[in-house]
């Protein structure tokens, strides 16, 4: 195992994937070269504006860019909807089904070192940790599930929507039930974090007043 402060071990995604895992806190060349001697995949966020060279020299490659949604009670925009209501009774099998329809732009389903059953299995073990916690919210439309909505005190942390319930323009109407739930518990700012690859819901936050800021890039190295 890697000891050094600027290389911490990711147990989480080790557990999912089956090898050793770790962030890189600061992509020097001392950190990058001392990781490329200990097998395992290795993630690293950057500044989009700094230079990669250092990067592409180690073998790391681009995965995704992140951005940070953030939205305080005066800017939010609220959509009320009659058919929609926020519940906290699903089967947990009912809500993991949703994931593989959700989650094929995330960085771990860009990773082209990674299985997509992997990167699922990723997400599906993040939603247990979520729904044990009772850290989630049902979203039902008409008092069917259409899918879920995750935070811990001012922070969205995974949400996702069924196919059935997508185009329909509805997104908005369960991210207002949820949104107005966590400003209603006092918090004076919510954020999130998106990719903006994903344009549905970037447009999703701009319709209900959030604004953006800390972009990272995401890059990745499996060493073998």
């Amino acid at each position: 195992m890697l000891l050094i402060d600027s290389i911490i071990p990711t147990p989480w995604d080790t557990k999912v994937l089956g090898i050793d895992t770790y962030e890189i806190l600061e992509a020097s060349a001392e950190t990058l070269k001392l990781a490329l001697k200990k097998p395992g995949h290795y993630t690293v966020k950057v500044d989009p504006l700094s230079s990669k060279e250092i990067l592409h020299a180690h073998g790391f490659y681009y995965c995704d860019t992140l951005i940070v949604p953030y939205c305080s009670p005066e800017k939010f925009v609220f959509y009320p909807h009659a058919g929609v209501s926020l519940s906290t009774d699903a089967p947990f099998q009912e809500l993991a089904a949703i994931i593989p329809q959700a989650f094929t732009q995330g960085r771990f389903h860009r990773d082209f070192q990674i299985p997509n059953s992997k990167a699922d299995e990723r997400y599906i073990q993040w939603l247990q940790q979520l729904y044990d916690s009772q850290s989630l919210y049902v979203l039902k439309f008409n008092n069917t599930t259409a899918g879920f909505f995750a935070c811990s005190q001012n922070k969205i942390l995974l949400h996702a929507i069924k196919d059935d319930f997508r185009g329909k323009g509805l997104a908005k109407y369960f991210w207002s039930a949820a949104c107005r739930k966590m400003f209603d518990a006092g918090h004076p700012q919510i954020q999130s974090s998106i990719s903006p690859a994903s344009l549905p819901a970037l447009n999703l936050y701009v319709s209900l007043g959030f604004r953006f800021k800390n972009p990272l890039d995401i890059y990745h190295c499996l060493v073998k």
